[in-house]
């Protein structure tokens, strides 16, 4: 999979640009706030309509445009798949409304025929290597689902859409709580968002369990050879649902101990029920909480490597080493899922690494057919590497300047 044409209109700094993009390696390389990051968020884009730096997508329309009567961006991409070429494009437009005030509408067309969001699952994929990817290991909960949730999301319909599903009906049930908390006696109300919770909640934790336990396979391989066989326990990936429809192994209760739990393959059905009897055995104390305590909304995940427990006990280079294996095991999980490698996006991440991870990591980027990186610092690439990249210079929003082998793009 590549991207092979990329166009912006009102995109961040972009009033207008129209790239034919490589396969193979790009670096993109200029000084800070030039419009780098900006054309990996446009790529990101495509894959999931979300930014993984704007916190609304209003932010994303080019803010000389917030002036015109209906401010707009729009990504238009031309994407080679291994049996098709798709053509992409997404609209953000800022319409008028009662009261003078603006609403954002998402457009998505696939081919040309209008579509829903959570069709462009599939559509495009992409893996996204950050320097804040730290938080994944050193972050709080939700930075690992986030973290999980995002992949899950590229490559499965039926997660995406139980995800979506489940957070309306938490934020119905959580209401419904609150209510219950100013006028008590109608608890039986919940019955309905707990059978409706319990479905999708079933579904995701199942989904997650079987891809944590693939993904685990891949980044105890790759951990073990980014540590040259010094972590040779591997890197194990320990989930933690909030509800979790495993007994615990014989000894585990009441020790302070993280054994392999297998979860995997547990059916949909004995997780549904399972939940169901733990949201109820919790109401009253949901009811006084004023909120749910239990489901995937509250799942956990930890890196265990050589025995410890990465986020709370390792170095700051260890838990740079599992971040990296993950990233790279993401990878490799998303081409056996789809059969083909995703478009690799790296935002300065090589700044962050030594050179013996700078060199692991580019050996292995080089597997895939595309790959888009930037960087303020084009040394920090090996000679090499950079012979068989194609360089674009980023100046104030323009491609200024190509080198290389690939093709020519224009701002």
């Amino acid at each position: 999979m590549r991207l092979r044409h990329l166009s912006l209109t009102n995109f961040r700094l972009y009033a207008r640009l129209m790239a034919d993009w490589p396969a193979g390696p790009l670096i993109l390389v200029g000084a800070n706030a030039q419009g780098k990051t900006s054309l990996l968020e446009a790529i990101y884009y495509l894959a999931t309509a979300q930014s993984h730096h704007a916190t609304s997508d209003r932010q994303l329309i080019h803010f000389l445009t917030l002036q015109d009567p209906q401010p707009f961006a729009k990504i238009v991409a031309e994407v080679e798949k291994r049996d098709a070429i798709v053509r992409l494009e997404i609209r953000l437009i800022l319409e008028p409304v009662n009261g003078g005030d603006l609403r954002l509408r998402k457009d998505v067309f696939v081919n040309g025929a209008r579509k829903k969001v959570g069709d462009l699952v599939g559509v495009v994929n992409v893996v996204l290597f950050l320097p804040q990817d730290m938080a994944i290991v050193e972050g709080s909960p939700s930075d690992r689902r986030r973290y999980l949730d995002n992949a899950l999301c590229q490559i499965n319909p039926a997660y995406n859409a139980a995800l979506a599903e489940y957070t309306k009906v938490l934020s119905q049930r959580n209401a419904l709580l609150k209510l219950l908390q100013e006028k008590p006696g109608g608890e039986t109300q919940l019955d309905f968002w707990d059978e409706k919770l319990c479905e999708q909640g079933a579904v995701i934790l199942g989904t997650r369990a079987t891809a944590l336990a693939e993904l685990e396979t891949l980044a105890s391989a790759i951990h073990r050879d980014l540590t040259l066989g010094a972590g040779a326990d591997g890197l194990r990936l320990a989930y933690h649902p909030a509800f979790d429809p495993v007994a615990a192994p014989d000894g585990q209760i009441g020790l302070p101990m993280d054994v392999p739990v297998h979860r995997a393959g547990i059916g949909i059905e004995e997780i549904r029920e399972g939940l169901k009897r733990k949201l109820q055995d919790a109401r009253y104390d949901d009811i006084a909480r004023g909120s749910t305590a239990t489901g995937p909304h509250r799942d956990e995940i930890r890196f265990i490597a050589s025995g410890i427990d990465v986020g709370t006990y390792g170095s700051r280079g260890q838990a740079r080493t599992v971040v990296l294996a993950l990233k790279l095991a993401e990878m490799e999980w998303m081409r056996a899922k789809t059969g083909e490698w995703p478009i690799l996006l790296l935002d300065e991440v090589l700044a962050e690494l030594d050179v013996n991870r700078r060199r692991d990591l580019l050996a292995r980027l080089t597997r895939a057919e595309q790959c888009v990186m930037t960087t303020t610092d084009v040394g920090l690439f090996p000679a090499g590497f950079q012979e068989q990249a194609t360089l674009w210079k980023i100046l104030a929003g323009q491609v200024i300047q190509s080198r290389g082998a690939g093709e020519q793009g224009s701002g």
